[in-house]
């Protein structure tokens, strides 16, 4: 495959800005003068480094043997997990799974009950990474057009554009157009039904200065518990870029088509040590309403994403000016299977229940009970007297009530289909600008810039009638019930500005950035529910210094940063939450390090320490067993207390042979939480100690390589009553490239991937009180053609 290395100065420039993060602009701009000065010895040699770039911050980014660790059909995700101080579960082994997706780092997260760790896509902000209606990185990025993933720990640039990066981000950034026109087409075979077919072209230079490319792909996987699913995702993408005059322009599109189904947090040590191997969702429909919840293919998540944006880079005289502007669109539904009838209507004893007619929809209202069994006239039913059920699950079984042998002869058992609809529309525009100018003979950079979105995310719910419980999960389309309809409209504004002298022995930089971001809940059945909250943050102090030692390469670093994530649109949801006692959340981080750069040696170590205040949960007042599927139990969302964190980080890449490398890196982390009766807890799904050793071997055409990663314990619980054990996963890959072929073929690459080599059972994704299951081994076999 021919990499994209234009020969003009303002494509370089423009190369190097798609690899870095794309705001980070005086850091840009260095590379660019690095680049250029290469140009003018006609050798230009792309490399992309784990210690990271030399910031006043931690940071790192992965490396070309992390992308082979893992098959073309792995999510985005899952190559950023050797990274110091990362942790990147998922439950399924090709990440069609987002419900049981989690990121920590440093003990911040990224699961069903917690954001704190930002996401950007090409330097543009992702839009939430929520699984109700927010969009992971995952879905913007084919993992085969990913070029680099950058993740700064903790003290991020800036610049970066998130309001959820309390823990530091992670920016996704997209392949350059090949020079030449080319054809790659790449075929991927794995266990559990897996494959994939991805076709890209490769325009060449279409119009003057002007290269673009286009890709396709489709791809499906069954389950891996019963293979009774499957998973599928479609995804179309494409970029150009041109220069018009003295503007370099890149313009970007993506589309995405995934269905996914999940798979069931095991809730428990005991549950998992019950059966290390099955989540508890079935593969066959019983006919048993209440054992049918657990039915796996009615739990699925049905998405599409659109996005796009186009982007302009300029000078005007001594200052270089960024912008873009940005369009993201997601739309979604979410089931699931409830084991009744809700009843919203009241038809009066002796009547049949006109939830079972599918002529009419009720919207908004509260149920007035549940409807689990009926005679053929449609009233509802109650169990014979002092009948005890046989029913022993899931969630511990059920009472008379839901159990068929309760009931007299000839009762219809019935259930619902409860769909969840999700659509969210944004825009935006993002601005920067470098300013490169001199005091008292100092090199000084100025920096400054601002993010603007508005964005809209409607969601609506509405319960179907299951059409004949008793033998599939086939639903009426017109639904007997609109559950709610609300809209929730938010508005964000962030600018920042830094400046950055140059003093000889060390850089030093010192910026302040503001957010000012608006959310509401707009109900359509009940405007008394209506709520408005201006979540604006104080401003927010950054700074930091970059100093060289004595020792050739080597540098110290140190940075703080005082980070905001805006009260999210979701705590707005429920109306018995009092917003007007709810504050953003904040963190103070401070970053203090070695960085040791040489060729062929590449190392660095971090201290940290992290002051988070003002977490948002939600606090419940009641328990439910098994799903809340109404989402009945009383409770709100507060301020608890916080987390407080400290720890060390350490990276090392050593080319030991012209072809053998070794990498390692190892995390120690202590987060604990400040909340009153936890005080002192350690995080929930937060490890003590991380560890990875990856050795990668190239020579020739041929590569290969085993990765090592150990996690230590972790906890479910915020009482830390229930700790998982530690696990060890290792992955390899081995594969060889075939040059000149003929026939009009350029290259063909065979590759052989297996995850979890020795099958290791483990806990993986944790949310509060549950776990799933960690992904099995699993092999699969790429072929990938250029002509």
């Amino acid at each position: 495959m021919n990499t994209y290395m234009p020969k003009k100065r303002s494509f370089i420039a423009l190369s190097v800005l798609a690899g870095m993060s794309l705001t980070s602009m005086h850091a840009l701009a260095q590379e660019a003068e690095a680049q250029a000065a290469e140009e003018e010895k006609e050798k230009v040699v792309e490399s992309i480094l784990v210690t990271g770039r030399n910031v006043s911050y931690a940071n790192s980014a992965i490396s070309t043997e992390m992308k082979k660790q893992q098959t073309p059909m792995t999510s985005a995700l899952a190559l950023i997990d050797n990274l110091p101080g990362v942790l990147v579960t998922e439950g399924d082994p090709f990440g069609s799974d987002e419900w049981s997706t989690t990121i920590s780092i440093r003990g911040f997260q990224v699961n069903l009950d917690s954001q704190q760790i930002g996401m950007t896509v090409d330097g543009i902000a992702n839009g939430n990474s929520n699984y109700g209606g927010g969009t992971k990185a995952s879905r913007y990025i084919d993992t085969e057009n990913l070029r680099s993933t950058e993740v700064s720990q903790g003290t991020a640039d800036i610049s970066s554009r998130s309001n959820e990066a309390l823990g530091g981000t992670m920016d996704f950034t997209t392949i350059m157009p090949a020079l030449d026109e080319q054809l790659t087409v790449s075929t991927t075979f794995a266990e559990y039904n897996a494959s994939k077919i991805y076709v890209r072209y490769d325009t060449g230079e279409i119009a003057p200065d002007t290269f673009a490319w286009l890709s396709l792909s489709t791809q499906q996987n069954d389950d891996y518990m019963d293979g009774s699913i499957t998973n599928t995702r479609d995804h179309l993408e494409g970029k150009i870029i041109s220069t018009v005059g003295e503007v370099d322009l890149t313009g970007y599109v993506s589309y995405d088509d995934a269905q996914e189904y999940t798979y069931q947090r095991v809730y428990g040590l005991a549950q998992y040590a019950q059966n290390p191997d099955w989540d508890g969702l079935t593969e066959s429909w019983s006919g048993i309403p209440y054992q049918d919840q657990v039915y796996r293919g009615g739990w699925v998540t049905e998405r599409e994403n659109f996005f796009t944006y186009l982007k302009a880079d300029f000078s005007v005289g001594s200052i270089d000016f960024s912008t873009n502007v940005y369009y993201h669109e997601n739309e979604g539904t979410g089931k699931w299977n409830p084991y009744y009838i809700a009843d919203v209507t009241d038809d009066g004893a002796g009547n049949a229940n006109s939830e079972l007619n599918t002529s009419s929809t009720v919207n908004g209202g509260d149920t007035l009970g549940l409807i689990y069994f009926v005679n053929s006239a449609g009233e509802a039913l109650s169990p014979v007297d002092g009948c005890v059920s046989s029913i022993s699950s899931p969630y511990g079984g059920g009472g008379a009530e839901v159990d068929p042998n309760c009931y007299e002869q000839g009762a219809i058992a019935v259930s619902s289909n409860r769909h969840t609809h999700y659509n969210k529309k944004r825009y935006g525009i993002n601005g920067d600008f470098v300013w490169h100018t001199t005091i008292a003979d100092m090199d000084n950079v100025v920096r400054g810039g601002f993010w603007y979105e508005d964005y809209q995310r409607d969601e609506y719910r509405d319960w179907h009638k299951t059409i004949d419980a008793s033998t599939s999960s086939r639903y009426e389309n017109t639904p007997y019930w609109v559950q709610y309809d609300r809209e929730f409209p938010v508005e964000t504004l962030m600018y920042y500005v830094e400046n950055e002298l140059d003093a000889g022995f060390a850089k030093l930089r010192l910026g302040a950035k503001q957010f000012n971001v608006d959310v509401s809940k707009e109900d359509q059945f009940t405007p008394e529910n209506n709520l408005n909250i201006s979540s604006d943050s104080d401003v927010l102090i950054s700074a930091g210094f970059v100093a060289p030692l004595p020792v050739d390469g080597l540098e110290l670093f140190g940075g703080y940063a005082e980070n905001f994530a805006a009260v999210k649109d979701a705590v707005l949801e429920r109306d018995d939450t009092d917003i007007s006692t709810v504050e953003p959340e904040t963190a103070d981080n401070i970053d203090f390090g070695l960085r040791y750069s040489t060729l062929g040696f590449n190392a660095s170590l971090t201290y940290y320490t992290i002051e988070f205040e003002n977490r948002i949960t939600f606090v419940s007042n009641e328990d439910v067993n098994g799903i809340d599927f109404l989402e009945s139990a009383a409770g709100g969302y507060i301020n608890d207390g916080g987390i407080e964190s400290d720890g060390i980080e350490a990276s090392v890449d050593y080319n030991i042979t012209d072809s053998l490398g070794i990498y390692v890196s190892y995390t120690k982390n202590d987060s604990t939480y400040t909340d009153e009766g936890v005080s002192g807890n350690t995080v929930i799904g937060s490890p003590e100690d991380m560890a990875v050793v990856s050795f990668d071997y190239t020579k020739g055409d041929f590569y290969a390589g085993f990765s090592t990663k150990y996690v230590g314990e972790r906890f479910l619980d915020q009482a830390n009553t229930q700790e998982t054990d530690s696990y060890i996963v290792s992955d390899l890959y081995l594969g060889k490239t075939a040059y000149d072929i003929g026939g009009g073929i350029d290259s063909v690459e065979l590759s052989f991937t297996v995850n979890n080599v020795f099958d290791e059972d483990y806990l993986g994704s944790i949310a509060a009180n549950a776990g799933w299951i960690g992904a099995p081994r699993i092999a699969s076999f790429n072929v990938r053609v250029a002509m």
